[in-house]
């Protein structure tokens, strides 16, 4: 298979990256024209900003760009929805034949979109970018990410190892991830789902130019709960298979118990044997509510169907939202 050039768009997500987006902007704009050159994509290949609520300068940059450049054009959230919910509402709103996803700190190496639309052109609907080298990121990083990918490989989760947000999704791919009707959504483990012609690209990971990571230890915990809640179900039966064996348990401790008690003089009534088994059951109780909580949680969002994000604004672009937004957000838009 031989694709023709495709009409290009690079959806950013950001959030408070005001800093940032002057030093991004002209570089992947000068990404698209080389590529252009190349003829690796074609005319009306351009950049998709969503604004993630940013309390900063952000959204103020990526109008005037837009306004200065006709490739550039952005959509303002209402408000502050999360990395992954933002970039659903880019991927599902952008334009065009393939859409390759970035994050605005330009940690992720852009020259691999090269090697991205090689392989789109070669039959890939899906091009995951894998971080091969990652010694610009911290030890503690580095350790957490690995241990992060092995442990949803053990919980039977199919992700890509050492793949993040950076990726090319055909046309055809894009369709199909609006098929998932997700609220707590983990995009990395819903695209091997698509199943859909796959292939990867390496690169190394880079150092942030500027600015301070959005990525906060809690938000990578919740990414990291969200990934596991919205594709397993090992942890609800290893509470089932822990059940289970703490009944086998103390069906055996009750034995020897009676038997003690009924054919020895050895019983001795004490505080430990009473304290420790209910101290022991009580922490498992917890523990297993805890895992239930998450996963009741997580069907109550569903059940909701509340719109994963709202857009308030826009610039010029022929977007096609992704998601029924209410009238008053939707005369924010402007055609």
């Amino acid at each position: 298979m031989n694709r023709p050039p495709p009409r290009l768009t690079i959806v950013v997500p950001c959030y408070n990256e005001a800093e940032m987006l002057p030093e991004t902007l002209p570089l992947l704009l000068e990404l698209i024209r080389s590529l252009q050159t190349d003829e690796l994509v074609a005319d009306k290949s351009g950049i998709l900003l969503i604004d993630d609520g940013s309390q900063d300068d952000s959204w103020a940059i990526i109008t005037s760009f837009s306004t200065r450049d006709n490739r550039v054009s952005g959509i303002k959230l209402a408000g502050n929805v999360g990395h992954q919910k933002a970039l659903l509402c880019g991927l599902l709103n952008a334009p065009g034949d393939a859409v390759i996803s970035i994050d605005a700190d330009l940690q992720d190496d852009p020259g691999a979109a090269r090697a991205m639309l090689t392989n789109y052109r070669e039959g890939s609907d899906v091009v995951y970018g894998v971080r091969e080298d990652r010694q610009a990121d911290s030890r503690f990083k580095r350790t957490s990410a690995e241990l992060f990918y092995r442990a949803l490989a053990a919980f039977g989760v199919n992700t890509v190892f050492n793949h993040a947000d950076f990726r090319l999704m055909s046309r055809k791919a894009v369709e199909a991830l609006r098929l998932f009707p997700e609220r707590a959504i983990y995009l990395r483990g819903i695209m091997p789902l698509i199943g859909l012609p796959s292939s990867s690209v390496g690169y190394s990971r880079r150092i942030r130019p500027r600015g301070l990571t959005k990525y906060s230890l809690r938000k990578m915990t919740a990414l990291a709960a969200d990934a596991v809640t919205s594709l397993s179900v090992l942890p609800l039966r290893a509470v089932a298979v822990l059940g289970l064996l703490i009944f086998m348990a103390s069906s055996l401790s009750g034995i020897w118990v009676l038997t003690t008690r009924l054919l020895t003089d050895r019983a001795v009534p004490g505080w430990a044997s009473t304290a420790l088994p209910i101290y022991f059951l009580g922490g498992v109780q917890l523990l297993c509510l805890g895992i239930l909580g998450e996963y009741l949680g997580k069907i109550y969002i569903e059940v909701k169907k509340r719109p994963p994000f709202l857009i308030e604004a826009a610039t010029a672009a022929d977007f096609s939202p992704g998601y029924p937004t209410p009238t008053d957000f939707q005369a924010g838009l402007t055609k």
